[in-house]
């Protein structure tokens, strides 16, 4: 059973910055597309930024210009690096393929409050 493991989270005052990792097992995050994701309370998961194998990037509008998706294949990880956070970032933060194929892991809490 795969299993991603987000962490990184935090609370964080709004302006602040945060850096979010996700391992995943085996080649997963070197072959797939991969997506961070997160869910704010009461609200459905939505895709936040994804990475192509190649490195091409997509981000949501509500985020551009502010996050930004990486990854490093040898360490098998992906990174969201979040600048500029707004207390409407407040959600837990997934990864997971891009469109989701594995099951999702707990996520990692992001909070932004002064």
């Amino acid at each position: 059973q795969v299993q991603l493991v987000e962490s990184g989270g935090g609370l964080v005052q709004p302006g602040g910055s945060l850096r979010l990792s996700c391992v995943a097992p085996g080649s997963i995050s070197s072959i797939y597309v991969m997506g961070w994701y997160r869910q704010a309370p009461g609200k459905q998961r939505e895709l936040v930024a994804r990475i192509s194998t190649s490195g091409n990037t997509y981000y949501v509008d509500s985020v551009k210009g502010r996050f930004t998706i990486s990854r490093d294949n040898a360490k098998k990880t992906v990174y969201l690096q979040m600048n500029s956070l707004k207390p409407e970032d407040t959600a837990i933060y997934y990864c997971n393929t891009g469109p989701p194929l594995f099951n999702w892991g707990k996520g990692t809490q992001v909070t932004v409050s002064s």
